[in-house]
């Protein structure tokens, strides 16, 4: 299959990455010229803009950072894409962007299957990222093994906007882990256990959970370095907020971890770490969470 893929940034650059490893051809492109360099290296084709790579290609993937960053590549490719293309859009969005943007793929003779993915970078730099799929039943079928190529765990959640829902479930329940987890390793340190140890019997309990055992060591190292940003974290839970109105559903624990997101964006600025969401409870106690033995970064 010919693909074309578009945002090689932290998690894009992964996926484009393993497209090619499994064989595809794959052309990129990215305003960073350098992260489409690193690709070429790997086998992939360069083109200059978002227009020159879809003229090129049988489909396109992107990657991007906001949905109106999306919307603005999108009018930039469908002009130029090939009748009976997919955009397969791996960013986060809205379910109503995705319903409105696939609209305006339809429009211009494209299909649109949403793949949002979920699980963190390191697993995107291994191929083993869970990929939340929304769309129709045979586009799903035909790009399965691009799909498959990319993630670990495949979903078909159902039509176009049901993986927006569950990706911003998932990313709600990450963000509240995160919380819950700094105020219990700072239990732990305030009472005056050896905090490795503490890690360790955490996740050998009811109480552990995939952010503990993964940013959690991040966390404990002081790295914080999980390559999502306070932003993209804030952006996730405002989608979360809105399903939540929707749909009629109070989301009290969402709702004050959104408020401290927004304090320690406030604090440490919209490009740092998510992670280091857990900083402000340090900072407030004047006591930090380090320990021995734990990784600067993910693999």
């Amino acid at each position: 299959m010919n693909y074309g893929y578009i945002g090689l940034g932290n998690l894009g650059g992964h996926l484009a990455a393993s497209l090619i490893r499994a064989g595809h051809q794959v052309t990129v492109y990215d305003r960073n010229t350098a992260l489409a360099e690193r690709h070429a290296a790997m086998g992939a084709k360069v083109a200059t803009s978002p227009a020159e790579l879809a003229e090129q290609v049988d489909h396109v993937f992107t990657c991007l950072p906001s949905p109106a960053v999306s919307e603005a590549v999108l009018a930039q490719i469908l002009p130029v894409m090939k009748p009976g293309a997919t955009w397969i859009e791996n960013s986060t969005l809205g379910r109503e962007d995705v319903l409105r943007l696939s609209n305006l793929a339809k429009f211009a003779g494209v299909r649109m299957l949403e793949s949002p993915v979920t699980g963190g970078v390191h697993l995107a730099a291994r191929g083993e990222i869970t990929v939340l799929v929304g769309g129709d039943q045979d586009l799903f079928d035909l790009h399965r093994p691009a799909l498959e190529a990319i993630g670990g765990k495949i979903f078909l959640m159902g039509p176009l906007g049901s993986a927006a829902v569950i990706k911003v479930i998932t990313n709600m329940l990450a963000f509240i882990h995160l919380v819950a987890d700094g105020e219990a390793l700072m239990l732990a340190k305030r009472g005056g256990l050896d905090l490795k140890t503490a890690w360790e019997a955490i996740t050998a309990s009811s109480g552990t959970s995939f952010v503990h055992e993964t940013e959690g060591q991040l966390i404990l190292n002081g790295s914080y370095d999980i390559a999502f940003t306070m932003d993209l974290a804030l952006k996730d839970l405002g989608f979360a907020m809105g399903f939540g109105k929707e749909y009629g559903v109070p989301l009290d624990l969402a709702s004050l971890t959104n408020q401290t997101f927004m304090k320690g964006k406030a604090v440490y600025g919209g490009q740092a770490q998510s992670t280091q969401i857990v900083k402000l409870l340090e900072d407030a106690l004047q006591t930090d969470l380090r320990a021995e033995g734990f990784p600067a970064r993910l693999e």
